[in-house]
């Protein structure tokens, strides 16, 4: 492990070292660092580096242990001792790797973007030189444009009017919708209105028949 830890911070101190050394090789390591952060190479090293981040969080815990054993203990045995020494190491190395890991990160971000504004620049410079260059038809070219903007804003304010106006249609169609919802309400409201109007009037035919035939009864007696 501690082998593994000892290789891990070499080869990140050697790309570090390209990275920051104007070499043949930097743009090697620019290049495989720009493959490893497409597709699935995020996820891997987020993964790696959540288990190296999960096992130092073990080791502490593991230190903290002995350490809180040997307090109570009152004394330090030699395997203790040992153990500390092992853990204090892997988690230095753990620790340090992860630090490099994201200074390698930030530097090649910083790379990248600084990368993209040579880029920006270069591409302004050649703009400006066609620019001075051609200088001797741009006024035919500013009436182009002229006339092509004339166009464009009379496209504008019609494309403005058809808006309004849709708008205008818009509210309309909502002021209806809102009438007939207010006349939905009040057709319901009549209905439930008359539905109970008809319950009374049943039950009033219904207590007329029930007296009716009680005077049918006492009769026929």
């Amino acid at each position: 492990m501690i082998q593994l830890l000892f290789s891990v911070l070499f080869a990140e101190g050697g790309l570090i070292l390209l990275l920051l050394v104007k070499t043949p090789l930097r743009k090697l390591a620019i290049m495989g660092l720009d493959r490893v952060k497409r597709g699935r190479g995020p996820i891997m090293v987020k993964t790696i580096a959540a288990t190296v981040f999960v096992v130092l969080s073990s080791s502490v815990y593991s230190m903290v242990k002995i350490q809180k054993r040997s307090f109570d203990a009152g004394m330090v045995t030699p395997t203790d001792q040992v153990l500390m020494g092992r853990l204090l190491l892997e988690a230095s190395l753990m620790g340090f790797s992860l630090f490099l890991s994201l200074i390698i990160d930030r530097l090649h971000h910083y790379m990248r973007e600084l990368r993209v504004m040579r880029k920006s620049v270069e591409a302004a410079k050649k703009q400006n030189r066609g620019f001075e260059d051609g200088k001797g038809g741009a006024s035919d070219d500013l009436k182009a444009m002229e006339e092509e903007v004339s166009g464009l804003k009379g496209k504008i304010k019609q494309l403005e009017s058809v808006v309004m106006a849709r708008e205008k249609e818009a509210k309309t169609a909502e002021a209806n919708a809102e009438a007939l919802k207010k006349q939905s309400e009040d057709l319901l409201l009549e209905y439930d209105r008359l539905q109970e109007d008809n319950q009374n009037l049943r039950n009033q035919l219904q207590s007329i028949d029930r007296r009716l035939s009680r005077s049918d009864s006492r009769k026929n007696t």
